[in-house]
């Protein structure tokens, strides 16, 4: 049977390493009050390494907590740059032994209201929209799981800081239209290196798509710049983060209204 190896960790004891990335993901859950009881969770799969990382803890959190939470996945496959039938079966077994249902929902990557553009911008907003439209009949409060995690966050105020001029970035649970759905980012405080050597170790089935832009975007552009300073100082991607919790309104110049 396909993935026995994942379907066994509904059971068995994790390896050390499992029970540090599941620990460090409960830990930012918890931390930003992300998932609670009851809670509906879609999860956002875009094929990569990240999104079957966070797939898998959540669906594994499941057997040893006090509380029950409902878990979908969905994966957005853009006509343009589609995913390979054999990858998108290999997802679905994936997601098969999780326990947790995936649906593929087809779409173009530039509808015509963006007005032909095609950037990493548009293409973003076109996955949001999407999952926003998804789950927007579900009752409660909703919440959108992503792959996003320390690094990302890293960069993302970096690259607010340097090409905006802002002190921004993204929040690990973050609510849209009012409050009444939320975007959660389970893996904030866990490095790259971290999740890759989970996926790596469980051989999850990654399904990367064609994209002309993947390496020439500005975000590919900022991760050595992240790398180089975690080489300066061991721990700056965290200390970056808890900078952003640790203002000193005394030393920053008066806000521009």
């Amino acid at each position: 049977m396909p993935f026995d190896a994942v379907r066994a960790l509904h059971t068995v004891d994790h390896p050390r390493w499992l029970k540090e990335f599941l620990r460090l993901v409960g830990k930012g859950i918890n931390r930003y009050e992300m998932i609670g009881a009851g809670d509906r969770v879609l999860i956002a799969v875009s094929g990569g390494a990240d999104s079957l990382a966070v797939a898998l803890a959540l669906a594994l959190r499941r057997r040893f907590l006090p509380i029950t939470y409902d878990l979908k996945a969905l994966i957005i496959d853009f006509r343009q740059y589609p995913h390979p039938p054999n990858r998108l079966q290999a997802l679905h077994e994936f997601f098969d032994a999780l326990h947790v249902p995936l649906t593929v929902h087809r779409a173009d990557i530039n509808p015509d209201s963006y007005g032909g553009t095609f950037n990493c911008y548009t293409c973003a907003r076109n996955r949001r929209r999407i999952l926003f439209e998804t789950v927007r009949s579900w009752p409660g409060i909703p919440k959108i799981a992503t792959g996003h995690h320390l690094d990302d966050i890293v960069e993302t105020t970096l690259m607010n800081m340097a090409t905006r001029g802002t002190v921004a970035t993204m929040v690990p649970n973050q609510a849209f239209f009012g409050g009444s759905v939320r975007i959660v980012r389970p893996m904030a405080l866990i490095a790259k290196r971290h999740i890759s050597r989970v996926v790596e170790r469980l051989e999850l089935p990654i399904s990367n798509i064609a994209c002309p832009l993947k390496t020439r975007n500005i975000r590919s552009r900022f991760r050595p710049v992240v790398e180089e300073l975690e080489s300066i100082h061991k721990g700056a991607r965290l200390s970056i983060v808890r900078s952003l919790e640790n203002v000193d309104t005394d030393y920053l110049p008066p806000q521009r209204r």
